[in-house]
């Protein structure tokens, strides 16, 4: 996982809201990504199919996803630490299936880094 901290050594803040609450935004940098594409295992499809038929959940799809989701706020954080801020607000997170027969799933995380 990336770090999670800025150049001063603070946690880098990352929020769904349009703020944080008791720090005002002193400057916006810009609006920071990260993406992670991961590929479907055959063998894991082939089990999650059996789940989906015997019902339940997924667990090694779950795994995989909550991975490829962490990977992708890492990547932003990464970003927002290289143009010196301390926070990114507005935080948006989008999942898309990708490839001819599905076979890939995209994570993308967006925001706006911010210094507060």
């Amino acid at each position: 996982m990336a770090n999670p901290w800025d150049r001063n050594g603070s946690e880098l803040i990352v929020t769904t809201t349009p703020s944080v609450e008791g720090r005002p935004v002193r400057q916006y940098l810009g609006i920071v990504t990260g993406e992670v594409i991961v590929g479907a295992n055959l063998f894991r499809d082939l089990f999650a199919s059996i789940t989906d038929i015997v019902g339940g959940r997924s667990g090694k799809y779950e795994d995989v996803l909550a991975r490829a989701r962490e990977q992708a706020i890492g990547e932003m954080r990464m970003r927002t630490a290289e143009m010196g801020g301390n926070a990114v607000i507005g935080v948006d997170l989008d999942y898309e299936v990708l490839g001819q027969n599905g076979s890939m799933l995209m994570v993308s995380a967006s925001g706006t880094a911010v210094i507060v």
